[in-house]
């Protein structure tokens, strides 16, 4: 006799199936999101001077040079026929060339140079954060009113309350010779990386504890809580097997878009240490008027917010069997 093979649960392909179209639906969403966000974008730049295309050489160039250089880069097209441009180029990869930042060299060239800078950074910094910040939540917890908790509601308060420049410039100042570290940023030398990760870690790490803390508090008072021990479960087992998952669901929501963000790097801490990273880079070619990399960046940095929300929703959709994908508009 054969033997009877065990069948998924009757709901299962009818749950997988709504999520696929679920996750098709936000998509479709997104990519129409970035679309009209990356068309404003491209049509507003147009409207800037011309001086952001020729850079420091406008005023030494005449009349008939200008207008070379600008027909050759495809400027003195109807505005249509750019857009269709730089979407082609777009689907192949090619995000243009930058004219000031780095004269005639290829945006992704410089971006394949700073990169992965900022995200070998960032990985690290929110690793530190995770590890750190949500087991921080759940001691203050745990402590509730107590030394402990006392002890990491003053980290969180003091790194909040506290603009970040100022601790990020103490901890370069101080703990550079209390620890006898580096205090600027030189790739090869790792030690040299430990400063600008701990303090690009310190922000995120005082919010999961606090959210932590947050969600885990309002989860003590509910009714499951009291009834578990009414029963004479253990403190231990109601916290880890139901208090702890059923905090972390809202929280989970947030980790991609924030692991996305402290990805792309810091604008202060990279400055502050010295890193050729992509943190200031948008405000320098903002600055230097370099349109296509202006143009560039913007994609990239809405493309990986729109991609963080989509992440943390369909996380929360997994981690919390009381959303369904199958009702219109959810159950969030």
């Amino acid at each position: 006799a054969c033997k009877k093979v065990k069948s998924f649960p009757p709901n299962l392909h009818k749950e997988l199936f709504h999520l696929l179209k679920y996750i098709a639906k936000r998509l479709l969403q997104s990519v129409l999101t970035l679309f009209i966000i990356i068309t404003i974008i491209f049509c507003l730049l147009r409207l800037m001077p011309e001086e952001g295309y020729l850079g420091a050489n406008y005023d030494k160039m005449s009349d008939i040079q200008r207008e070379t250089i600008l027909t050759e880069m495809g400027l003195r097209d109807p505005l249509p026929v750019q857009l269709m441009k730089f979407y082609q180029g777009l689907l192949q990869g090619d995000f243009g060339t930058s004219w000031i930042y780095r004269p005639n060299v290829a945006i992704t060239e410089i971006l394949a140079d700073k990169a992965p800078i900022s995200i070998r950074m960032g990985l690290m910094a929110m690793g530190i954060s995770l590890v750190v910040g949500i087991p921080l939540g759940v001691l203050m917890t745990r402590f509730k009113g107590n030394f402990p908790d006392k002890l990491g509601m003053g980290f969180v308060v003091l790194v909040m309350a506290i603009p970040q420049a100022v601790y990020h410039l103490f901890i370069q100042t101080y703990l550079t010779d209390f620890f006898s570290l580096p205090m600027l940023f030189k790739e090869p030398n790792m030690m040299s990386w430990i400063l600008p990760t701990v303090s690009l870690s310190l922000y995120n790490t005082a919010t999961f504890a606090l959210w932590m803390r947050r969600y885990m508090v309002d989860e003590l008072n509910k009714d499951y809580v009291r009834l578990a021990r009414a029963k004479g479960v253990k403190n231990a087992v109601i916290m880890g097997a139901h208090v702890f998952p059923n905090a972390f669901v809202p929280l989970i929501q947030t980790i991609p878009t924030l692991i996305l963000q402290t990805a792309m790097g810091s604008i202060y801490v990279e400055s502050l240490y010295s890193v050729p990273g992509m943190g200031g880079l948008l405000v320098d070619v903002i600055q230097r008027q370099d349109n296509a990399m202006v143009q560039a960046l913007v994609l990239i940095y809405a493309a990986l917010g729109i991609l963080g929300l989509l992440l943390g929703d369909i996380l929360m959709g997994l981690c919390d069997p009381r959303i369904t994908f199958a009702e219109k508009g959810g159950s969030r």
